[in-house]
């Protein structure tokens, strides 16, 4: 069953990082100490924050995004391949005397990566900057969230969120191994295996022990809980405690970057247009799949069309 579009589709707001990732190919990932010669170098526009809102736009929400850029030349580049994508930006300030944010990235041939991320301009956006954009609080109906700019930005979003009536959804990511008071006072918490596991203090290695985390996610404040587990799916546990399981979408992966980025922006559309939250997860697990399919971040974002083709 295809997901249609709505009358009216939701308005999204993202709160995070933008970045010019840095990409190098190989045939894998180096290890500790080891020299490889890479296929090439890219300059493709990311960052978690930035690659949610291009993700919701292509899927056919009204974006705006509320980040901060660098003095610099990469920072020109990512205002306009936003404004291109159709995001709004009057919330992306500029920050003198300071570099854009920048993601080293190393992708593997077979679609897996590791990536070193310098916050640059994402570590300047404050509680301020966010509480100054208080209008777009009141006219969104989705808020997306993840970690890459500083912890109390976040948080100020979530309260703002939450005086809104805003439906919350956080990517917790990176990875942090201890939970500060509020982080997951959310509608929906999304994170991987990894995160999961640092956020619970459960070890994954199974669905049975990932629903244990996202039980224990519930009872840490999350509303409903979403947890990626890459090849095996998405496990689910929603607002009233029911659980289950999400088959993944069989696509040969190429680069995962920004997967989990289309993921929590597909969820959020869907559940802001009424859609359960399995079915939001089968969606987003189609976004998801269709990004890791594809070479770059904001690039490999998929239409609303093309993920509909693969639910079908």
């Amino acid at each position: 069953m295809t997901a249609s579009l709505p009358l009216k589709l939701p308005r999204v707001l993202v709160v995070g990082s933008i970045n010019m990732d840095l990409v190098v190919r190989s045939e894998h990932l180096p290890a500790p100490g080891e020299t490889l010669i890479g296929h090439g170098l890219s300059e493709i526009p990311g960052g978690k924050g930035a690659n949610q809102a291009v993700a919701a736009a292509r899927l056919g929400a009204a974006v705006s995004l509320i980040g901060r850029l660098g003095d610099d030349g990469f920072g020109d580049t990512l205002r306009n391949t936003l404004a291109a994508e159709g995001v709004e930006i009057d919330g992306v300030l500029n920050t003198p005397d300071c570099c854009s944010g920048v993601a080293m990235i190393g992708v593997e041939d077979s679609g897996q990566n590791c990536i070193t991320v310098v916050p640059g301009a994402n570590d300047q956006l404050t509680p301020e900057d966010v509480e100054e954009q208080a209008e777009e609080f009141d006219r969104a109906d989705v808020l997306l969230l993840q970690l890459e700019v500083p912890m109390e930005t976040v948080l100020t979003a979530i309260r703002l969120a939450d005086m809104n009536n805003l439906l919350t959804i956080l990517d917790p990511a990176p990875a942090i191994l201890n939970c500060p008071s509020g982080l997951l006072n959310v509608d929906v918490v999304c994170p991987n295996e990894t995160e999961a596991a640092l956020l619970s203090g459960i070890e994954i290695t199974t669905t049975g022990t990932a629903h244990r985390a996202a039980q224990k996610l519930h009872q840490l404040g999350a509303r409903q809980v979403l947890i990626t587990l890459g090849n095996r799916g998405v496990v689910y546990r929603d607002a009233s405690g029911s659980s289950g399981h999400v088959e993944p979408f069989s696509v040969t992966a190429i680069d995962t970057t920004a997967a989990g980025d289309a993921f929590a922006a597909a969820v959020g559309l869907r559940l802001a247009e009424g859609a359960s939250l399995q079915d939001s997860a089968r969606f987003a697990c189609a976004a998801g799949a269709m990004a890791a399919s594809r070479k770059g971040a904001q690039p490999g974002m998929p239409s609303r069309a093309e993920v509909n083709r693969l639910l079908t």
